[in-house]
């Protein structure tokens, strides 16, 4: 089941379909986005606010690709030192052969 939930962003009233139980998630995105505006218009480094929404969506898309990499990169350390204790368990488990006799 659909909400329909109001949030401002950049000044402008939007009505959002938003997923039952998720409207706290829509409102911090909504306040991140605004944050996120805020400080690029105070940083004078856009003319208008369709660039500020361009360097925003940009920075999140940024935002995104590296947390999509790190994650990737910690999947695959973690693959490793499974690997690693698996291999050492199974040394470990393995019956030594009697090297005295």
């Amino acid at each position: 089941m659909r909400n329909k939930v109001e949030v401002t962003i950049a000044g402008r009233k939007l009505k959002i379909a938003c997923p039952k139980g998720q409207e706290s998630a829509l409102f911090a995105a909504a306040t991140e986005l605004n944050n996120r505006l805020e400080s690029i218009a105070e940083s004078g480094a856009v003319n208008s606010p369709d660039q500020a929404m361009m360097m925003v969506a940009l920075n999140l898309a940024n935002d995104l690709l590296a947390n999509k990499a790190q994650q990737e990169q910690e999947r695959i350390d973690t693959q490793s030192k499974i690997e690693l204790l698996q291999h050492t368990i199974e040394q470990a488990l393995t019956p030594q052969i009697d090297k005295s006799a």
